[in-house]
């Protein structure tokens, strides 16, 4: 067209090197070939020409979340004729009719963020990793914080349920691992610690997680109830973490560990590997990060028990077990997330494994056989329909060595017995020793001999030596002393 406007036809087609012919039909009509194109009808008629306006269009103005495929199973039950080959163009047309009709969508509104400015708190479900300790599978969670300019983050393993202990206890840790507070701190309002709880308990825990807030400086805020989006900086970081945590437990080649500690210190190495990633942010907002204060604040919530004349208390529908000298008294009891520590009046008593109630509602017990064994040895025949019987052996190899007693002994027999295996482990230190021996003695089919194993782990006041320790005279230490010392002192 450039050539045609100084040349004819023939010579501007020769120079744009194609035929005159060509030429000549780009001369009469202008137009390109995908403008001449007629628009492409129907090959088949429409299948849902029927249905769609008068029956679908209802649906979705009265119901805009209902589901494309209940929509199709309605209109096949509907019109059996209609056929399962339609759902993919019932899809795509309600999807074309959504996007013209449909109803305003939520928005998500990206942030910028300030170094400094805010820490996110949430928990996150462990379930599906099928941890394992000692064999025994760990049912809990992890309480995760993480800043969110610098990506810090810090995972709290927590054995019970989301609850202000829990995010106390975990805040802080994170806090002080992190040597800074920020000016906001975000929660997803403990949906779960609030949920079953009176009106009077929910202000109590808001006005604890504010004063928490307000110890470290930090402004409390929520996101809105059921809007996950709302945490999306540290949502999206559940994944992550959850993940990279999968993944070192395949490198591990288990997720069975010893012990709760080496969990947690698993977890702690996955977690400090994630920042050092992030070391130059971190550091940047580290600056800018509040002073700590002198001292953390309670991480715990105390309440007061009463000593019955069961030996224990009860707490949250779980059963504990305390000396027996204490019954009848008034303690107070520091509940942590994974711990009691007990005290009569200030004086610090003892601490406790803290147990859940079952998930049915059932009552559980925490019992410790050294706290009732000296009354067992009085009433032997107790232990046979005990309440907390299979809770009172220390480990595996007395429970089974109580149920082979009571198999091939008479009751009365099988429970002195027992309570004599009891007696044997706690007077002589020799716990774990002992039950190594009933495993052993399980396995040749035998019964235990009491007598062969006071022997074996009661000492023998004969064969303790006689440590005789002689004094020295103070007059001999003399000798150590310089002689010119000696004469300035005198």
């Amino acid at each position: 067209m450039t050539f045609r406007q100084t040349e004819t036809i023939a010579v501007a087609a020769a120079k744009a090197s194609f035929s005159a012919a060509t030429a000549y039909r780009i001369e009469q009509d202008p137009r390109l070939p995908s403008a001449k194109r007629e628009p492409r009808e129907r090959r088949r008629p429409d299948p849902l020409s029927a249905v769609f306006e008068e029956e679908v269009v209802p649906m979705l103005a009265a119901a805009p979340d209902l589901r494309p495929i209940a929509i199709f199973e309605e209109m096949v039950r509907r019109h059996p004729e209609l056929g399962h080959g339609v759902r993919r163009t019932l899809e795509r047309r309600i999807r074309a009719w959504r996007a013209l009709h449909g109803a305003e969508r939520e928005v998500i509104f990206r942030q910028t963020h300030e170094p400094g400015r805010m820490g996110l708190s949430d928990f996150t479900d462990m379930g599906a990793l099928a941890i394992t300790i000692g064999g025994a599978a760990l049912d809990h969670r992890l309480y995760h914080f993480r800043l969110v300019y610098s990506g810090f983050e810090h995972a709290h393993v927590v054995l019970g349920g989301e609850s202000f202990v829990a995010l106390a206890e975990g805040l802080q840790n994170a806090l002080w691992a992190l040597g800074g507070a920020p000016f906001e701190h975000r929660s997803d309002s403990l949906s779960a610690a609030f949920r079953n709880l009176a009106q009077d308990a929910r202000e109590d825990l808001t006005r604890r997680y504010d004063d928490l807030c307000a110890h470290y400086g930090m402004t409390p805020t929520r996101n809105n109830k059921g809007v996950a989006h709302e945490n999306g900086s540290i949502e999206s970081s559940h994944g992550h973490l959850k993940s990279a945590i999968k993944d070192a437990l395949l490198m591990r080649g288990g997720a069975d560990f010893a012990d709760l500690p080496a969990y947690r210190r698993f977890i702690d190495e996955i977690v400090s590997r994630r920042n050092a990633r992030n070391r130059p942010r971190i550091d940047t907002e580290r600056a800018q990060l509040k002073t700590l204060p002198d001292r953390r604040t309670s991480d715990y919530e105390e309440v007061g028990v009463r000593v019955t004349s069961s030996g224990g208390f009860t707490l949250r529908k779980v059963f504990y077990t305390v000396p027996s000298r204490l019954i009848g008294h008034q303690l107070r009891v520091r509940l942590y997330d994974d711990r009691l520590d007990v005290f009569v009046g200030s004086t610090a008593l003892m601490t406790l494994p803290r147990g859940r109630a079952h998930p049915s509602g059932k009552h559980a017990q925490v019992v410790n056989y050294r706290h009732v064994i000296h009354a067992l040895r009085k009433k032997p025949m107790a232990l046979l329909n005990l309440v907390y019987r299979d809770q009172l052996f220390p480990r595996e190899a007395f429970r089974r060595t109580f149920d082979v007693l009571l198999e091939r002994l008479p009751d009365r027999q099988a429970c002195r017995i027992m309570v004599d295996l009891l007696a044997l482990a706690h007077e002589c230190g020799c716990e774990a020793e002992l039950a190594e021996a009933l495993a052993a003695t399980l396995r040749a089919n035998d019964l235990p001999d009491m007598a062969a194993l006071r022997a074996r782990f009661t000492p023998d006041p004969a064969q303790v030596p006689t440590v005789v320790v002689t004094l020295a005279p103070l007059q001999s230490y003399e000798a150590l002393l310089d002689d010119s010392l000696m004469g300035d002192a005198a």
